[in-house]
This record gives structure tokens, sequence and C-alpha cells, in this order.
């Protein structure tokens, strides 16, 4: 008898995991801490799902996609015309928070909160400032003992739409930078060392005094990272903050292209953080798999509604309902 019993067992947990749907994607690490939150919650919801996230960078994320060795993509750095016709096949971008990348420091001579322009800092990443006591970062901290360090500034080694927004924002604020280094989600950078996704820039900084990098919000706050206000096109020195992020969004959400790809960094207006971005899941418009893809429509859908009320507990600003119902419609030319 009790070898039929754990023969029936055996047989149920086979049939149930057989009923079990898995969905593979790949890319930023910039929502990374979100999107785990609500692949965990949607799974509670609906145990027979499981959507596996692998945070490689949006460089990967993207090559992943475009090759079919996963389901969906993210990114935080829209995929160019060029690499959507390589991939062979349509692909929607759907903005699915707000983030904003922040200038991340250890100088452990300084307990002030510093100001950064944005020439100063794309000085910086240009290897043409490198001193703490530099008399352009001084400029903007009167009062500030700022110590004669070397400075050693940490980028991202792996393709990174992080990146993407950094040098975005940096290109907008500076020729020189737009004509060295450029916008993409892998750059030849000029100064610096790399490290690897959001976790690893923040690891690296935390543990070298005299450095700065760029990461996503909540892993200065997670990591506990001393990050700088950044002065926006009016002049005001603003931190990132859900407030700040979302004041960025509003006028790109009146003005939204049908493809979603925007760029809303440097955005003009009252209390706005300049370098924020919206972070996008990529899907194909019309993938074999019909079963998994009306499963990732219905998890977008929660995702853009009800999962919108995880964002800011995580540092993310939650998206304009303008935005979400132009997602709602654009879901609908998705085979399902």
């Amino acid at each position: 008898m009790k070898k039929l019993f754990f023969a029936a067992i055996a047989l149920l947990a086979t049939a149930l995991s057989a009923q079990t749907m898995k969905i593979n994607g790949a890319g930023a690490t910039f929502p990374n801490p979100i999107y785990t939150k609500w692949f965990d919650q949607y799974h509670n919801a609906h145990p027979n799902v499981e959507i596996n996230y692998q945070s490689i960078g949006s460089g990967g994320g993207i090559r992943q996609l475009s090759a079919g060795t996963v389901f969906f993509g993210a990114s935080d750095g829209p995929m160019t015309n060029d690499q959507i016709t390589a991939a062979g096949f349509r692909i929607i971008h759907l903005p699915t928070v707000l983030g904003g990348v922040v200038p991340v420091y250890n100088v452990p001579e300084v307990s002030a909160e510093l100001k950064f322009t944005g020439p100063v800092l794309a000085d910086i990443f240009l290897g043409k400032i490198t001193k703490w006591n530099d008399a352009a970062i001084r400029a903007t901290n009167p009062g500030v003992n700022l110590p004669n360090a070397d400075i050693t500034v940490v980028h991202r080694s792996d393709g990174s739409g992080t990146s993407y927004i950094w040098c975005d924002y940096l290109s907008k604020v500076s020729a020189e930078y737009r004509k060295t280094v450029g916008v993409a989600t892998s750059v030849n950078w000029p100064a610096g060392v790399g490290a690897k996704g959001n976790e690893g820039v923040a690891g690296l900084v935390k543990q070298t005094p005299g450095s700065i990098g760029y990461v996503e919000l909540i892993y200065a706050l997670q990591n506990k990272i001393a990050y700088g206000a950044v002065q926006n096109l009016a002049g005001e020195w603003v931190r990132a903050s859900t407030e700040t992020v979302s004041n960025a969004a509003s006028a790109a959400a009146k003005n939204m292209p049908k493809d979603f790809r925007v760029s809303i960094t440097n955005a003009p207006g009252h209390n706005v953080y300049p370098i924020s971005s919206f972070t996008w899941l990529l899907l194909q418009e019309a993938p074999k798999d019909v079963a998994r893809s009306r499963t990732m429509v219905d998890f977008m859908r929660w995702a853009l509604t009800d999962g919108q009320q995880f964002a800011p507990q995580l540092g993310y600003a939650p998206l304009p309902k303008e935005v979400v119902a132009l997602e709602m419609e654009a879901l609908k030319r998705v085979r399902q």
C-alpha cells in the first residue's frame, strides 16, 4: 500500500509540475528589485506560473531576446531601429516604472551632501576633473572641506541601460561628452574602472575611498551610499526621489510616441530630477508561443495597475495614468 501511495504522490507531483508554466526573461539591473517583487507577487496569485528573470544588464537582455533564448527582455535604453531590424521580429516597448540614476560617491572626509552640475559630472567621467578639490566642484559646494584626493571613476563594464540614461543626460549637457563618448548601452569610457551591474558599481564605490559612480536610486538607498543633488534645467539643485522623478515624466506623458521610445533626461520644469527615465519590458508582438504570450500580457496588465503600488517603497515612481492607458491599448497588439 505504501508503494502505491508514494507512486500516486509522485504521479500527482509530476502532473502539477507539467502544468506549471515557466517564462524566462533577462535584462536590465535597474528595475530588478521591483521585477523580483512583481514576479513573486504574481506567482502567489498564480501558483502555476513562474516568471524567471536574469539581471544581466540591458545589453544582455536585448541580445538574448533577439536570439530567442528568453521570452522577454528588459532595458533602460530603448532598442535602436537597427537592433529591432536585426532581431527579425516586431518588438513592443512597454514602460514599467520610472527611476532616477544618481551620482554616488565615497569621500570619507566629507559628510555634507555634494552638489553637481551636469557639465562637472561630464568632465569627471571624461577624465578632465581628477581631484575632489577641483575648482569646479568647490564652486558648487561652498563651505565644504573637499580633500586633495584623486577621483576614481567607476562605470559599468557590461551593456547597460543605466549607462544609456547616464550618457544620454551627459550628452545633453556637454557637447564634448556627446562627441567623445556618445549615447549607447555600451560606450568606450575615457576614464575609470568597470563593474558589472548596478550591484557591482554600488559595491565598488562603497569599498573604494575617493570614488564616484552612477546607479539607480534604490541601489544607493539599499547600500547606504551617499548620492548627490544635480542641477536641473531650471537651475535648481534636486535630489532623486519618487516625486522628482515623476515630475520628469509629466511632459512626456502628454506627448508619448506610439512606440514608447522616449527620453526624459534633462526635462524642463520645477522640482524635476534631470537624470530620470522610464524602464522598458520588451515583448514580441507576434510570438509563436501564444500561451506564454497570453500569460505575459495578463502579467503586464497587473503590473501596470495593481503592481504600481509597490514602486514607491522600492524607490521607483509609478507610471502616469496617461501612459498606463496608452499601454493597455498597445497590449491589444500582442498575439494572445
